[in-house]
């Protein structure tokens, strides 16, 4: 038996040739290898912490929230009586058309809005506020996108402002900037006189290029410098807000928008369950939406200018 042992551990020693065929693989194999491609450059720190020239901006209706918040105070508005059912009726009839022509006539648009301001002509804009924060709680606070919650407050982490650019009212945008711990909000600005709807605007409703206009003032206003700031939108009628900072996000962004993101190399994200987003029109077409005034805006806009 130890004679066998021997003779085994023998045939497992290494002979010569055996050595050099191992030395001749391992080395084989080195220069056969493929090199793994260099790692590519980790991308900056963003947002930057302790940047306080720097700023995000986000649009609210599908990026923010899920559907359109003008909609979400317009049933609230409706079930406080606010309207009649002859006037819903109205208002779905100018949605419908919305939604099947697909574009945004002037004239129609303009229609629809006086219609919605002249539901609110003559109520107090306290009173409004007060609405406004009950609706919320009602119909919009389980709708905010959590993922988009998260970059919102990914930039207040870091020490920087967030504010809300939407055309929906800017008392209703600013609640919800509010509820969500946010600077405050960019928002149309409906007249108010002694604290009551007069059912006009001031200017025109804070939609596409106007968004861009509000941003560039409040920039100056605040000393931000938009190269180094952020915005976020899911619609393609917000590029020119999104082509003005120095970080464009196109969130949950529609076909439009996601092609031109790709084309100038913006930054994606996309929180919905399926890839196409649902399609909201504009509810009592950013009617119901010039709802409610802006009576501190106008008075702040007014001291900047003086």
């Amino acid at each position: 038996m130890a004679a066998l042992g021997w003779f085994t551990r023998r045939r497992h020693l290494p002979t010569e040739a055996s050595v050099l065929a191992g030395e001749a693989s391992a080395e084989a194999a080195r220069k056969s290898s493929v090199q793994a491609p260099p790692a590519p450059p980790a991308e900056p720190e963003f947002p930057v912490v302790g940047d306080e020239r720097a700023a995000a901006f986000f649009d609210l209706d599908n990026t923010v929230m899920q559907g359109a918040a003008l909609f979400h105070f317009g049933r609230g508005l409706y079930k406080r009586h606010f309207f009649r059912k002859r006037e819903l009726a109205r208002f779905a009839w100018q949605q419908a058309w919305f939604r099947l022509a697909g574009v945004e006539d002037p004239a129609h648009m303009e229609d629809v809005r006086s219609s919605a301001l002249s539901i609110v002509k003559g109520h107090r804009v306290s009173e409004l506020m007060t609405i406004g924060e009950e609706i919320y709680d009602e119909y919009m606070a389980d709708r905010i996108w959590p993922g988009t919650r998260a970059l919102a407050q990914a930039h207040l982490d870091a020490g920087q402002r967030v504010w809300l650019v939407t055309a929906a009212p800017v008392e209703t945008a600013t609640i919800i900037a509010r509820r969500l711990g946010l600077t405050g909000a960019l928002g149309t600005v409906a007249e108010s006189i002694g604290g009551v709807y007069t059912g006009k605007l001031v200017g025109e409703p804070l939609h596409g290029p106007a968004k861009a206009e509000a941003v560039r003032a409040l920039a100056v206003a605040e000393g931000l410098d938009l190269s180094r700031c952020a915005a976020y939108s899911d619609s393609s009628n917000d590029i020119p807000m999104l082509s003005i900072v120095g970080h464009p996000y196109a969130v949950n962004p529609d076909g439009r928008l996601r092609k031109h993101a790709r084309e100038h190399g913006w930054r994606l994200r996309d929180y919905r369950t399926g890839r196409k987003a649902a399609k909201i029109g504009i509810p009592a077409a950013a009617g119901v939406g010039a709802v409610a005034g802006g009576t501190a805006a106008a008075v702040a806009l007014h001291r900047r200018r003086r």
